[in-house]
């Protein structure tokens, strides 16, 4: 398993040295999002081909791979000119990933509201068909770019179950459509206890298509949740990280919710822990 870590949780600094700090640390890659990253354009029309191969050349010389472009917009916008906006943005991220050499695009799933509120109509089969129905371009964009374009099912948004991500694979039934899995980004607070099963029927059900994963630790107290850095926490990670092991010995994994002193500490956790199952 190749261990990595969101960008904008390293140390602020100029893009280069923010790289060369990450490798310095033991990474081996990134996951990456333009707007949450000081110091890098993210607006549409900065999206050009010259930016990409600038990216891709700091990548190179801090020999770090890009695992993830992250695009996390509203794919379940009732809008129809934001949404269309919003695919436009997805789009010129594939383009700039094909360019870069990035693993994939990652996304979320939204809320069927212009305000990405998730509550309860988030959990609709009107809002999940209105999601495939958005995302359809997207993944035509990148099957035409060669690109993965991976989403990521989360509790609250409208692909809050590896069901209904399963649903979203078979009716799109593309190559270029995979799963991020996180899987703390599954665990409802107030069904904590149905954890260990929570984990095993997304593998059970998602794991030809994982593509990548998320790590990251939670406490949850009076049915809030609250995450931070590996080994922090309550998450046992044995059945997450057997399946990397068993069945995707190379994957890419990035660590979430992590500060720049405790980085190499949730690191070899996740190290030590992979060693052990």
């Amino acid at each position: 398993m190749q261990i990595g870590l969101r960008l904008h949780d390293s140390a602020e600094a100029p893009f280069e040295e923010r790289l060369k700090m990450v490798k310095s640390q033991g990474f081996s890659c990134i996951h990456f999002a333009l707007k949450k990253t000081t110091g890098l354009p993210y607006s549409i029309e900065a999206l050009t081909s010259g930016y990409a191969f600038y990216l891709k050349r700091c990548l190179r010389e801090a020999e770090l791979d890009a695992a993830v472009l992250g695009c996390y917009l509203n794919l379940g916008n009732p809008d129809p000119d934001e949404l269309r906006g919003i695919q436009k943005m997805y789009t010129a991220h594939l383009r700039l990933a094909s360019i870069i050499g990035c693993g994939m695009v990652g996304t979320e799933t939204g809320a069927p509201n212009r305000e990405y509120r998730c509550d309860e109509s988030c959990r609709t089969g009107k809002a999940l068909d209105t999601f495939i129905k958005n995302l359809r371009p997207v993944v035509k964009d990148a099957e035409r770019f060669g690109v993965t374009i991976a989403i990521e099912p989360v509790y609250k948004h409208i692909v809050c179950s590896p069901e209904r991500a399963r649903i979203v694979l078979d009716e799109i039934d593309s190559p270029n459509l995979r799963i991020i899995f996180d899987p703390v980004n599954l665990l409802a607070p107030d069904q904590i206890d149905k954890r260990d099963e929570t984990i095993k029927d997304a593998i059970d059900k998602l794991g030809e298509e994982i593509a990548m994963i998320h790590l990251k630790d939670y406490r949850v107290t009076y049915d809030k949740m609250t995450c931070m850095a590996c080994g922090l926490g309550d998450m046992d990670y044995s059945q997450v990280l057997r399946f990397a092991k068993e069945k995707k010995p190379y994957i890419q994994a990035t660590l979430e919710n992590t500060t720049p002193a405790n980085a190499v500490a949730a690191l070899n956790h996740i190290r030590a822990v992979y060693d052990k199952v």
